[in-house]
């Protein structure tokens, strides 16, 4: 692979762009490019996303488009944080080159007959949680690497399944793109950061750091197998629960990171924990890695 030529930040900043002809002539001529996709409100586990993206690309694309397909009808689309003018200033800040944010016009120009289906592995934990919602997330992605036609895309692995299934869907459709993923970036407290974060007020989010304490305590027992590193989380979650406010448990899951399904009573090496809550009305996930060693 060719070595991305080192770059700094734009001096007048990124280019906004906003529809597929401009984008398209923006990264005429771009290099070696790289993509993040984003929903804009962007923290800084989106800028360590930027910067894995600009060590590996000439010219790096981030993209801030809330998507509709991937919200259900009870969700938060309407109040999801629209922050572009402070998104644009954190790319700069970050050497982005190119900032993507589409209207819903541009992405849906009319009602979309043909998504992408992430099949079972889309149907489990966060698929069960919220109907379409993987296939809202597909559909959205596999546009955006048509419009961006990038090298690389970079997602955090926060979002552990829906990176799961977009590396599926990459490796399935032979989609000509590396799909690399950046590890989790915590607040001090040992929040997973979010935007949603933004939600919580001071009671809720010392509950909510429950979920950093059960993932930690699950990792933590992994030595005694499956049932005993799901058993150190749940006590953690079942305290949690009669906090105040308390910690509304959606699904806790030990899974094999390459399909998302229940690892079994036997199974060694690599799994995930994974979790799902809610906190007042603010639904929060996270996830750590253990490994889990042979008999």
């Amino acid at each position: 692979m060719t070595e991305p030529t080192p770059r700094t930040a734009p001096a007048d900043g990124p280019l906004l762009v906003h529809t597929a002809d401009d984008l398209r002539r923006a990264l005429a001529d771009a290099g070696r490019v790289a993509l993040v996709p984003t929903m804009g409100a962007l923290h800084e586990g989106h800028r360590s996303l930027m910067r894995l993206a600009r060590a590996q690309a000439d010219t790096v694309v981030v993209s801030v488009f809330v998507n509709p397909l991937q919200f259900g009808p009870n969700e938060d689309f309407d109040r999801y944080p629209r922050t572009l003018d402070t998104d644009t200033a954190v790319c700069a800040e970050e050497g982005v080159d190119v900032v993507f944010a589409p209207s819903v016009n541009t992405m849906y120009p009319s009602e979309q007959m043909v998504t992408v289906q992430a099949g079972p592995m889309g149907e489990r934990l966060e698929g069960a949680s919220r109907p379409g919602f993987f296939t809202g997330v597909l559909t959205v992605v596999s546009k955006l690497l048509h419009l961006v036609g990038p090298d690389v895309a970079v997602f955090g692995r926060k979002d552990a399944q829906q990176l799961a299934v977009v590396r599926r869907m990459v490796t399935d459709l032979n989609l000509p793109v590396e799909i690399v993923g950046a590890p989790t970036l915590r607040d001090p407290d040992g929040l997973a950061t979010s935007s949603r974060n933004a939600y919580l007020d001071e009671d809720e989010r010392a509950s909510a750091l429950a979920l950093s304490r059960a993932l930690n305590a699950g990792r933590e027992a992994a030595a005694g197998g499956p049932d005993a590193v799901r058993a150190a989380a749940r006590a953690v979650l079942d305290e949690a629960a009669k906090a105040a406010p308390p910690v509304e448990l959606d699904y806790l899951a030990l899974v094999d990171p390459a399909t998302f399904a229940d690892v079994p009573a036997g199974h060694a090496g690599e799994a995930v924990l994974a979790v799902a809550a809610r906190v007042g009305t603010t639904r929060l996930i996270d996830n750590v890695s253990v490994r889990l060693p042979h008999d």
